[in-house]
């Protein structure tokens, strides 16, 4: 049986929560995760290491919450979307008839790459839809951009309040019309310079060569591996699902490798390719789900000219 807000609600009861001050966090955070835990429920925090001694320390003694490994500026969304689907399964084959997670985004995910992480907040809505899962998104309303804090009202339905009210956000917009939606990631400022590499209608091995001779030990041996076969996927898609000419551009700075396949088709047809497993793979879902599987960021533009993917391996954080 379902308790609190999430009553009678079935699958996914997903709510951001909006905050000002530390005060205004532990005042949602704190009575979530009690009573979860009061009540059996699997219950995990997922919160920077700040706030989750705030939130430990807050909490009684035993209080029966886990608390998960923080994440990263290395985290994948689709990687954390896998792994998340596993942990709410393995609950669910326990018996948890609701499980309540409270989550945050660190800092640096809110800029550069907040796209593929603005198509993870809408994309859950649908994937974790099979879940009984209550879940809080937490955003700093001081630190988040005010376009990221749009799209958080546009991936989450509801709304937490420090006050301990549940609201409707009134903008929620559905995933399959958010994820279809042209949102152009930031320039990498790389982009601006000449590529070091630059092919038309390449074969996939010719793709890989090319990868692996701009490399020059930039790359760990396992980055490098996971880009080349993501730029093989993403080449193999192109040249089969897209429109000639296939176009591929490399740039190499200090930190990063960045490719660009541009082709002049219209992209996947399915709004959740790169997030979700892909189906039967028609339109190269697999590929693209590998590409964000294996690569530090992935974007996706749909434009008057055509659709290109950007692959990044090393550090997508520049500053935008």
């Amino acid at each position: 049986m379902r308790t609190g807000a999430a009553s009678g609600h079935l699958g996914y009861f997903h709510e951001a929560l909006v905050y000002d001050s530390d005060e205004e966090l532990l005042a949602v955070v704190v009575p979530f995760l009690r009573d979860g835990a009061a009540a059996g429920e699997p219950t995990a925090v997922n919160l920077s290491e700040r706030h989750t001694d705030l939130v430990r320390r807050a909490l009684p003694t035993g209080a029966g919450v886990t608390f998960l490994p923080v994440a990263d500026g290395r985290a994948r969304p689709a990687v954390a979307l896998r792994a998340c689907r596993d942990l709410l399964a393995s609950w669910v084959a326990a018996g948890a008839s609701q499980i309540r997670l409270v989550g945050e985004l660190p800092p640096v995910m809110l800029g550069a790459t907040w796209d593929w992480w603005a198509r993870y907040e809408s994309a859950i809505n649908q994937a974790y839809g099979e879940f009984p899962l209550w879940g809080i998104c937490a955003y700093n309303r001081r630190r988040a951009p005010a376009h990221v804090l749009a799209d958080v009202a546009r991936t989450h339905p509801l709304m937490a309040r420090p006050d301990g009210g549940h609201e409707a956000t009134g903008l929620y917009t559905e995933p399959e019309t958010y994820l279809a939606e042209c949102r152009p990631a930031p320039l990498d400022p790389v982009q601006r310079s000449t590529p070091l590499v630059e092919l038309v209608d390449p074969t996939p091995a010719h793709a890989r060569a090319a990868v692996r001779g701009a490399d020059q030990g930039l790359l760990t041996s396992d980055g490098l591996d996971d880009l080349v076969m993501a730029v093989s996927e993403v080449v193999s898609n192109a040249l089969r699902h897209g429109e000639p000419p296939v176009r591929m551009r490399l740039w190499r700075a200090a930190d990063r490798i960045v490719v660009t396949v541009h082709d002049r088709g219209d992209g996947p047809k399915d709004p959740y390719a790169g997030l979700l497993p892909a189906g039967d793979g028609s339109d190269g879902g697999l590929g693209l789900w590998i590409s964000h599987q294996s690569c530090d960021h992935v974007t996706q533009l749909r434009g008057t000219d055509g659709f290109t993917i950007r692959l990044t391996a090393g550090n997508p954080h520049f500053p935008v």
